[in-house]
């Protein structure tokens, strides 16, 4: 995280500069009313760089992209071309790691503490603190539920409508590990790739979404 007073004069000028440069970049793709959109990226990403102080378990590898967030940060608000798209999906699926056991074997009580524990990775928490997937946040999970997102679909009856068999059950568990394996540069988190999620807590959760007495299906 940043903290405005540790912010240098030289990493708040270029958060300036970044920013007049982003606006000129939208002015044109190059030439004399502005920079290129790559270079506006480019520099902005400096002026992060700059400015970005460590703070607890959040330090500046944060800003660091590996090759998926990069094409995905180039086609931000464009649509992703399907060979490209297709190449990620495939290398994405590959890397996914199955549990050991070929049954689902989760809890779905606890995948619903997990499903509304929006703690994790950030500065205040301590190295190896359990964190939560926050599923509110994009999803609708229950009925009863006053407040909820909705970037993605509604998880309400997600097991009565799909069954609970080992093939939706494995396909929910990549799903929830690496939802890019499904739908390159999606917006939802790799949760067990970047191990936001342990695998057993990914079992929790696709109990949760699966489980006939879970609250999900009720």
């Amino acid at each position: 995280m940043m903290n405005k007073k540790n912010i240098s004069m030289a990493g708040a000028a270029l958060i300036a500069l970044a920013v007049a440069l982003a606006g000129c970049a939208g002015m044109g793709s190059s030439g004399s009313n502005g920079i290129s959109d790559a270079e506006a990226a480019r520099l902005a990403q400096e002026s992060m760089k700059a400015s970005f102080v460590t703070s607890g378990i959040a330090s500046i590898d944060r800003l660091t992209q590996d090759e998926l967030q990069r094409i995905c940060t180039e086609y931000a608000g464009k649509e992703v071309p399907k060979d490209i798209a297709g190449k990620i999906e495939k290398a994405q699926l590959s890397a996914i790691v199955m549990p050991a056991t070929d049954t689902p074997n989760g809890s779905w009580q606890e995948g619903e503490k997990i499903a509304q524990n929006g703690r994790g990775l950030t500065f205040s928490d301590k190295a190896g603190d359990v964190g939560g997937g926050n599923c509110y946040a994009c999803h609708q999970i229950a009925p009863q539920e006053i407040s909820y997102g909705n970037i993605g679909p509604s998880l309400y009856n997600y097991g009565k409508l799909r069954g609970q068999g080992k093939e939706i059950a494995d396909y929910t568990y990549k799903k929830i590990y690496n939802a890019q394996a499904f739908s390159a540069c999606s917006n939802m988190p790799r949760f067990g790739h970047q191990k936001i999620l342990t695998q057993a807590q990914i079992m929790d959760l696709v109990a949760l979404l699966l489980d006939p007495k879970s609250p999900v299906n009720q």
